[in-house]
């Protein structure tokens, strides 16, 4: 985990509308969201429990978790989930399951970057973020 740790800010992102409509987010948060630029801060507190914030000028999320540990996630979008954030072969997995319908978001350091794999069905987004000096 220690290669996610610290604020990576979004520099580019690919479909994520597209995604945004297979999970079901309506138009006026769809287009709020295409605006917004995250900046994504991962952490880790003194008893192993991991953070990962998600800032933007609209709207701040803040999921706290421990790897493989099921938990409630209230998403950006309002979205009551039950998600698993798992490492699996390097990669962050955040798996959130809502409504039978569930999506994935990997999250890989390639080159230096935070690449984000959203998945939902045959729908796939793909946001690129770089390291915050």
């Amino acid at each position: 985990m220690d290669r996610f740790m610290g604020t990576w800010k979004l520099t580019s992102s690919d479909n994520f509308d597209e995604y945004m409509k297979a999970v079901g987010i309506g138009f006026a948060s769809r287009q709020i969201a295409n605006m917004a630029k995250p900046s994504l801060l991962f952490s880790v507190d003194d008893q192993g429990v991991f953070s990962m914030k998600s800032m933007t000028t609209f709207k701040t999320v803040e999921i706290k978790f421990k790897l493989d540990e099921e938990f409630d996630e209230i998403t950006a979008d309002d979205r009551q989930a039950k998600t698993v954030m798992s490492l699996v072969d390097g990669k962050l997995v955040q798996t959130q399951s809502w409504d039978g319908k569930s999506t994935t978001l990997e999250r890989e350091v390639q080159d230096g970057k935070l690449i984000v794999k959203c998945v939902m069905d045959d729908v796939v987004s793909v946001r690129t973020y770089e390291r915050e000096e």
